[in-house]
């Protein structure tokens, strides 16, 4: 059968990866298609038919954060002790200048600020916030029971109400970071946060 059409000049996994820093670092409403077709070096037409239009490419690449993400939380919180494991997973967004990269700073969390931009009014969007922000809880608490039982966390709490107490602490951090922040006293409020965690 003969081939039509020209063949892909570029990798679309490592694309949808530069995409992502740069509207992690601009913002969806921010980055416009041409932005994306400057940046990455891909003819327009190349972007539209690997990705279709700019929401679905934006909501590809807040996808490939979480997955991202996810593993890396996973990994990070499957330890002992774990109360440093989480600390280094709190103070991420007040970290945002050893982040820089040739697209810019990221800013904030990209779940968080997808929240911000696009949630309740994009359904899809809530659905993948709303997944994510469970995930995170699920895989904290999990975390947080095994370091209760072992006696390194407080039990004054369930497990699942700490790993709420954790999510809202780093989604505020990473929303805060946006409008730039005092990274002495966020890692302060960190380390309140973890403390209260600990068993006495």
């Amino acid at each position: 059968m003969t081939r039509t059409g020209r063949p892909r000049e570029f990798d679309k996994d490592k694309t949808l990866e530069r995409a992502l820093e740069l509207f992690w670092s601009r913002g969806y409403g921010a980055t416009s298609i041409q932005d994306l077709v400057d940046a990455l070096a891909v003819e327009r037409g190349s972007l539209y038919g690997a990705f279709g239009d700019k929401r679905r490419f934006y909501l590809d690449a807040v996808k490939l954060y979480w997955d991202v993400y996810e593993r890396h939380l996973t990994a990070a919180l499957d330890t002992a002790p774990l109360l440093p494991a989480l600390r280094e997973i709190l103070t991420h967004p007040a970290r945002l200048d050893e982040l820089i990269s040739d697209m810019g700073v990221p800013q904030g969390c990209l779940i968080g600020n997808t929240t911000a931009e696009l949630v309740p009014g994009d359904s899809e969007a809530t659905e993948i916030v709303t997944r994510s922000y469970r995930r995170f809880t699920d895989i904290a608490t999990e975390a947080l029971r095994r370091a209760q039982t072992t006696g390194e966390v407080t039990d004054s709490a369930t497990p699942e109400a700490q790993a709420q107490l954790l999510l809202y602490v780093v989604q505020g951090l990473s929303l805060v970071s946006r409008a730039g922040l005092d990274k002495e006293a966020a890692l302060s409020a960190v380390d309140a946060a973890i403390n209260s965690l600990r068993a006495r």
